[in-house]
């Protein structure tokens, strides 16, 4: 390796006699290089060789190492990658610290750190451990070791020329410690090939970290081969590469095979141990023995695993609170395992432990290993030390009979224990008065309290009162020792209340069996009910409540059922030869309850419907082929009253029988043939005669219609005598007329109905009829409005000529532009002060004639002034209406030959003060 000052040498470490402890001397194979340069501090050499002897005692010095200070004068700290192993001094002396031997010997070379105290600066050097039995190799020109191509020489013998090649040499791996300081790039090995006496050659390397990602680590001179490294280290990024050397001649031709060369990275205590959580929380029962496993914290550490660097030790740093003592736990060095040693913990006491665990590599040394530091958190937990206890002997409730899902009473009780745990939660156990188990006693999740639920109906007539005897436990058993006391027992009663119960039919569904048929005012059965209230006095009574028929009536009285209608198992109503019904029975209680029972019939088939043929419709052709028809007979009863059919021809019509012929093929089916080759096109009823094979048989005549049509080749018929045979029948014609009808009345009813609005809508009158309502209505004169001026109305001419004072007449010059000027006045009617009540209509038809014939009025709607009633007019002003004191002496009576509107004003003002 090179010397500080620029030379390069192999260190080889000899020791003195063996009976002597071996002291170990340095030796230096350098080349003159001239003047000796500027001091540069450092170990003297990259590498040194030791020959360590074959044993070695505890304490016994191996080698030294040389460092060069250069006068700096710092203190200078050196470091041992194997500090179980070996101890280095100040003086660079290496001692043994266990003994050793050739098989204990570490396989991987000693890295020996000097570090700058000052300035933290450091360096570093290898120290190669080899036996006494192996010499150190030659000095190798400018300290570098070689690499040889395996050469492949050939050995013969005279006897035979059998060649024998020489074994590829393996070629052990190069160690280069990782985070290196030295200046890059940094000579490694050197490759050499025996062809390069007589030829030149070129050397190259290949693979990641040469000519692959990631490149530009290692390079080689292409002329000398010397091996380099250009930039530190990274063992946890990368822990070894594999390289191919190659050798080749100017024309880039293969002088020698590859080579592959290994390159270890030394690992080096760069990385603190680092912990997977911050903060551990673990957790130990309160009262729990030394030795009892609590949690396991865990550390990593990125170094070598398999080397003092990345092994891990734990230590507990320090306990909060001390008590009752300040080493309640202890952790395993090697696993992380925390465990107590002592015993008196207490949830009561203290809740929660917090541990400092620290974890330390180089297997702990506290001098040259790495430390780092977590939290635990121990929470002490509770254990079921106390039981629960009731907060009184005697609980009480009632409930109505027949009552379910119903709580009784609530069951309180208190515990000590940490709330909401499994030793605080209580759990409620009925141990005695409830042998039908008809209670039970759920646990309020929040409150803790003790349910006591009905679970099963109780009747009072059977039991009037319960008295329970319940336990309360918790969901975890006691701790060991602890019993529990008389309080965690108590006493409940419970009172039944009675009510009302629905009578109940027995048995229900109740099934019977008869003979459809049977006729109206048939006694079926009696159908009765229980009333289970035995200290009731009451009565029942009975109603029909589902009779999807209405075959069935029940007595009200004593539930006897009869029929009112004749019972038909063929009914739509019957399934699967079942008929049901339901009744109900009322009591007279308070209040009034109710049940219902379900009567079923089983109706047994009698022969009480004839068969008949089906499909009813079927087409043929002119010249069929076959010429038969397939029909079959259905029949509505069930066996024996159906099937096997007897299937005939009627005897009427006569071509029936000449043109057609029956064939019976099972006992449901029979062939209608034609007897003829050729039917005109039409549509032929054919009767049939069926009889089925009841005990009384039945029979019936059904008419197939048969339509006969031209048809082609595919049997398909082609005219259209078959679209007229498939008209509309008779029923549907006579509803479409209906409905025509309906439509033409309704049209009809609309015309009149429009032409007597329009009537309406012309007639103008102004009287009411005397048989109209004397109520007030609105009269529609279907006039529009002129707009805004004809809002402008001149109130003054609705008053009295006589009561207008002089001084408020307007002048003559001023008028409203709608008012009628006051010369030429048209001739208005003049109404006498007493009128004939027949004389009104006239007064008001020549009133509105002489209005339209005014040439003066406005050609809008204005306010039309058809009398100012003079001064001797025996009616005062509408003001005067209700006015006690203005018309009290004047006669109203001939208002009652006017009508009834009129005769209602002679009652109000010309009767009597009531």
């Amino acid at each position: 390796s090179h010397a500080p000052w620029g030379g390069g040498g192999i260190v080889t470490l000899t020791h003195s006699l063996p009976s002597h402890p071996p002291v170990l001397s340095l030796q230096i194979a350098t080349e003159g290089r001239g003047t000796l340069p500027l001091c540069r501090p450092g170990f003297s050499e990259d590498v040194y060789v030791a020959v360590v002897p074959e044993s070695a005692e505890k304490g016994q010095p191996l080698f030294n190492v040389k460092f060069v200070n250069c006068g700096r004068g710092g203190l200078v700290r050196f470091e041992c990658s194997n500090p179980f192993d070996f101890r280095i001094e100040a003086d660079g002396v290496v001692y043994a610290l266990r003994p050793l031997t050739l098989s204990t010997l570490p396989t991987v070379p000693l890295v020996i750190v000097a570090r700058d105290e000052t300035n933290q600066q450091q360096w570093q050097t290898q120290v190669r451990l080899t036996p006494p039995d192996i010499q150190a190799p030659p000095a190798q020109s400018q300290g570098l070791q070689e690499i040889w191509f395996p050469s492949r020489q050939t050995d013969s013998s005279s006897i035979g020329q059998l060649k024998r090649m020489k074994r590829d040499w393996v070629i052990p791996p190069i160690n280069v410690p990782e985070n290196s300081r030295g200046e890059f790039p940094q000579d490694l090995v050197r490759i050499r090939s025996d062809n390069d006496k007589n030829r030149s050659l070129r050397y190259s390397v290949t693979g990641p970290g040469a000519d692959q990602p990631p490149t530009g680590i290692f390079i080689i001179h292409p002329i000398s081969g010397e091996l380099s490294v250009m930039k530190p280290l990274d063992r946890e990024h990368i822990s070894n590469f594999h390289l191919r050397a190659h050798a080749v001649d100017l024309n880039g031709n293969q002088v020698e095979s590859p080579i592959d060369i290994v390159i270890n990275v030394i690992d080096m205590n760069d990385n603190r141990p680092e912990f997977i959580h911050q903060i551990w929380n673990g957790s130990v029962p309160e009262g729990s023995k030394p030795g009892t496993f609590v949690m396991t914290v865990t550390s990593v550490d990125k170094d070598d695993p398999k080397t003092a660097n990345g092994m891990l030790r734990y230590k507990i740093g320090s306990q909060n609170p001390e008590s009752p003592t300040s080493n309640m736990f202890t952790i395993n060095n090697k696993t992380g395992d925390i465990i107590t040693v002592a015993a008196g913990l207490d949830r009561e006491k203290v809740p929660q432990y917090t541990l400092i665990i620290q974890a330390t590599d180089m297997e702990g040394n506290p001098m040259y290993g790495l430390s780092n530091t977590a939290t635990a958190v121990i929470r002490v937990t509770d254990i079921n030390d106390n039981p629960p206890e009731f907060t009184a002997e005697m609980f009480f409730g009632e409930v109505p009979e027949n009552r379910v899902n119903v709580i009784v009473a609530n069951l309180t009780v208190t515990d000590k224990d940490q709330p909401n745990t499994l030793a605080w939660k209580a759990v409620y156990k009925i141990t005695g008065g409830d042998p039908t188990g008809r209670f039970s006693v759920p646990t309020d999740p929040t409150t803790n309290e003790g349910l006591v639920t009905v679970v099963k109906p109780i009747d009072y007539e059977i039991s009037r009162t319960y008295m329970l005897t319940v336990v309360a436990v918790n969901e975890v058993s006691l701790a060991r020792g602890i019993h529990s006391p008389r309080q965690s027992t108590a006493t409940v009663s419970i009172r039944v209340i009675d009510v009302n119960e629905s009578p109940y039919f027995d048995p229900n569904p109740k099934l019977i069996k008869l003979e459809e048929g049977m006729l109206a005012e048939s006694t079926l059965t009696t159908f009765t009910a229980q009333d289970p209230d035995r200290f009731m006095q009451q009565s029942i009574r009975y109603t029909r409540l589902s009779d999807p028929a209405n075959w069935l009536r029940i007595d009200a009285n004593t539930g006897r059922i009869t029929t009112i209608a004749v019972l038909d198992r063929e009914s739509p109503y019957v399934k699967d030869n079942m008929y049901s019904a339901t009744f109900l029975a009322s009591d007279n209680g308070v209040p009034p309850a109710s049940g219902t029972g379900t009567l079923q019939i089983s109706l047994l088939d009698i022969n009480d419907n004839a068969p008949h043929v089906y499909p009813q419709e079927t087409e043929m052709c002119k010249k069929p082929e076959p010429n038969g028809i397939n029909i079959t007979a259905l029949d509505g009863d069930l066996n024996p009253n159906a099937g096997p059919f007897a299937f005939e021809l009627a005897n009427r019509p006569s071509d029936v029988r000449r043109n057609w012929t029956i064939t019976r093929l099972s006992g449901d089916y029979a062939l209608l043939s034609l007897k003829i080759g050729f039917l005109e096109s039409g549509i032929y009823e054919i009767p049939i005669i069926i009889t089925d094979s009841g005990n009384l048989p039945m029979s019936n005549t059904s008419y197939l219609r048969v339509k006969v049509c031209q048809c082609d080749h595919n049997g398909d018929c082609t005219d259209q005598q078959h679209i007229i045979a498939a008209g509309l029948g008779t029923g549907a014609i006579i509803a479409i007329l209906l409905c025509i009808i309906i439509l033409l009345i309704l049209v009809l009813l609309f015309v009149v109905w429009m032409k007597r609005r329009d009537k309406e809508r012309q007639a103008k009158q102004l009287l009411i009829d005397p048989e109209d309502d004397v109520r007030d209505n609105i009269l529609k004169y279907d006039e529009e409005g002129g707009g805004e001026e004809d809002q402008d109305y001149d109130l003054s001419q609705l008053q009295q000529p006589d009561t207008i004072e002089p001084d408020t007449i307007k002048p003559v010059g001023i008028r409203r532009m709608d008012e009628r000027p006051l010369h030429p006045e048209p001739q208005y009617p003049i109404r006498s002060a007493a009128p004939h009540p027949g004389d009104i209509g006239d007064f008001i038809n020549e009133g509105l004639k002489a209005a339209d014939n005014d040439p003066t009025a406005p050609p809008y709607d204005s306010l039309l002034v058809f009398d100012y009633e003079g001064s001797g007019s025996t009616a005062g002003s509408l003001s005067s209406l209700n006015s006690s004191s203005s018309g009290g002496d004047q006669d109203y009576d001939y208002l009652n030959d006017w009508g009834p509107r009129f005769r209602k004003l002679a009652d109000m003002y010309g009767g009597s003060d009531d």
